[in-house]
């Protein structure tokens, strides 16, 4: 696991985090930036499984 895949994973969680406590207080403007951030995380994490990958078969 490279350091890309691990922040990528880290900002997926706190986008998740952020994505709840939005929903469950009412506020839209956070459950969105969880959201984004979520997503962001995720292609991070998509980046890292890519250059990984690259970096094994090589």
């Amino acid at each position: 696991m490279n350091k890309k895949q691990v922040k990528g994973h880290y900002e997926e969680a706190k986008g998740a985090v952020k994505e709840a406590t939005g929903k469950m207080t009412g506020n839209e403007e956070l459950e969105l930036k969880g959201k984004i951030q979520k997503e962001a995380g995720k292609v991070q994490a998509g980046v890292g499984d890519v250059e990984q990958e690259v970096k094994d078969n090589l």
